[in-house]
């Protein structure tokens, strides 16, 4: 999740962005390979599965120089990060894929597989 704020001259503080403020983000995994590059607004969600563990690269970028030269070159990027499957939000997948109470928990009790079968990768690969 994620949050801009554009400077103003005028309060001398950060507001919240204006809506026509794009975003583009680019994330790349420890090999320098792009896992995520997609234009969002100017504030959101993004997400990305990671297959190779290690340090990953998030780079946020505006895509509107009209807007920072406007704000003085100042933008605040506010950023929460989560990791793991506890990330999914259940109730919007359950609505989207119309899924009953039994298959939403099917497909929780497959995720919780994944990340232990991941963080088990992980730990080999770290012991090396």
């Amino acid at each position: 999740n994620y949050r801009t704020q554009l400077w103003d001259k005028q309060s001398e503080s950060f507001l919240p962005s204006t809506p026509g403020l794009g975003m583009h983000v680019e994330v790349k995994d420890p090999d320098g390979k792009v896992v995520l590059s997609r234009q969002y607004g100017s504030e959101g969600r993004f997400t990305f599965t990671s297959h190779t563990p290690g340090e990953h690269q998030i780079c946020l970028h505006s895509n509107s120089t009209r807007m920072a030269l406007f704000a003085g070159g100042k933008l605040r990027v506010h950023l929460d990060i989560q990791v793991g499957e506890h990330t999914n939000n259940y109730p919007e997948i359950a609505a989207k894929d119309k899924l009953t109470e039994l298959q939403l928990r099917a497909r929780q009790l497959l995720d919780q597989v994944e990340q232990i079968q991941k963080e088990q990768n992980y730990q080999r690969v770290r012991r090396g």
